[in-house]
């Protein structure tokens, strides 16, 4: 029997609707499990078995062994025979003066993608940072609350759980021509950015090949399809590359162009390197004991999840390089604070016998000055600054508008400058 023409053309039809809606169907599925794996990862990263993920904890460790194990699962290639950069922290660090935690091993957990073609040797970094708060102490905004377990799902297992399926949906996508791909899940984010100033200052690989770095860090409470996109000013593409990647997702981006802040994109910013954080805002759980799994929009993440890894890829798969942009000190305000502002940014790992920067901000009092990252704060006028709680009481002790002398170590000798203190801002 002859079929005619119009006949499998009918079947032609029937088969394709058949196949868009298996696809369909295939992409629920996906995406429904995808939600589930994300659930997982933050139940198990936000338990209280871990202890709030605490420097100095078991409950850390074991964070770190489970994210080490879901980059192996998805075919992350460990850096240097290893998922872990292990470092010990300085108990004598700013950041660990008065935190009663003293040395501490800790660990970042990195996982690498290879790239392909000429530019598989540059790298897309993509970061979270795994630990919390532990059982509160000084962080907490909890009252009475030290001893009770913070539990930091949405600060930040949210993020890591982004991590983790923002390395899943770019380990499945291939190209002839793109960059590597370095995922890192910080640790001792809450003390001080310890994690990532670690990395940065002893990069597993080049520094000078990484492209961009994107930071997920509180992604679990989005609120009406909103998402904030902190650093846009860090280069000259980077509102027009995140609006390409959004075509897909329709997010209500609302951009920042600071790209300063307390979160790991700025220990890469502040060694000038192109920078965007994802951020779903702050809520009445941050850092608070009630910040537990039971709030977290995993929809929200996992959209945050998808968006970011359309940023990487577009970002790997870029021919142009990201124009590096210095972005200049907002213009500060009266009312709010106290003492005169002088716009360094301190080194809070370690305690050299003053006060290291590691940037200075752009047309602060600090910069016009001449101070630069390197130096390392010794005098205030008459004051000595032996540390981070000597420069604070000196600066104290200033007002706005007064000039004195400043006296850094650079280069092995003492360098004294001459600084006009602002203002801080409201």
């Amino acid at each position: 029997m002859i079929e005619m023409p119009e006949t499998r053309k009918a079947r032609s039809a029937m088969k394709r609707i058949f196949f868009a809606i298996l696809i369909a169907s295939f992409g629920q599925q996906t995406e429904v499990q995808a939600q589930q794996d994300i659930l997982s990862d933050i139940r198990f990263l936000a338990d209280d078995a871990r202890q709030g993920r605490g420097v100095g904890t078991d409950g850390l460790d074991a964070a770190a062994d489970y994210i080490a194990e879901r980059f192996q699962e998805i075919g992350l290639e460990p850096v240097a025979g290893s998922y872990f950069q292990e470092f010990r922290l300085d108990p004598t660090a700013p950041a660990l003066a008065h935190s009663g935690i003293g040395a501490a091993d800790v660990k970042n957990v990195v996982g690498f993608l290879p790239g392909t073609g000429a530019i598989a040797f540059e790298l897309v970094v993509m970061g979270a940072h795994y630990d919390h708060l532990g059982l509160g102490g000084s962080g907490s905004l909890d009252p009475d609350s030290t001893g009770v377990v913070h539990n930091g799902a949405d600060d930040n297992a949210s993020g890591t759980a982004a991590l983790i399926e923002a390395a899943r949906l770019l380990a499945g996508r291939e190209e002839n021509n793109r960059r590597s791909v370095l995922f890192i899940a910080f640790t001792a984010e809450e003390l001080g950015l310890l994690g990532s100033d670690y990395y940065v200052k002893n990069p597993l690989l080049p520094l000078a090949d990484t492209y961009a770095m994107i930071n997920m860090d509180m992604v679990g409470r989005m609120r009406d399809n909103k998402l904030i996109t902190i650093g846009t000013g860090s280069a000259t593409q980077m509102l027009r590359l995140l609006a390409a990647a959004n075509e897909e997702f329709g997010l209500q981006l609302s951009p920042v162009a600071d790209p300063w802040g307390r979160s790991d994109h700025s220990s890469f910013y502040a060694a000038n390197l192109p920078v965007v954080h994802l951020f779903t805002d702050v809520h009445e759980e941050y850092h608070r004991t009630t910040d537990d799994w039971q709030t977290i929009n995993i929809e929200g993440i996992a959209t945050v999840a998808g968006f970011a890894a359309e940023v990487a890829w577009t970002m790997a798969t870029a021919g142009e390089a990201l124009d590096f942009l210095v972005v200049s000190q907002p213009q500060q305000s009266g009312g709010g604070g106290y003492g005169a502002y002088l716009g360094s940014i301190p080194d809070m790992s370690s305690s050299p016998g003053g006060v290291r920067f590691t940037g200075v901000r752009e047309g602060s009092p600090a910069d016009i000055a001449g101070l630069m990252a390197g130096d390392i704060l010794v005098q205030i006028g008459e004051e000595v600054v032996a540390d981070l709680q000597g420069m604070t009481d000196a600066l104290r002790k200033h007002r706005p508008g007064q000039t004195v002398i400043v006296a850094v170590m650079r280069d092995g000798g003492r360098v004294e400058l001459e600084v006009t203190f602002g203002r801080r801002g409201g």
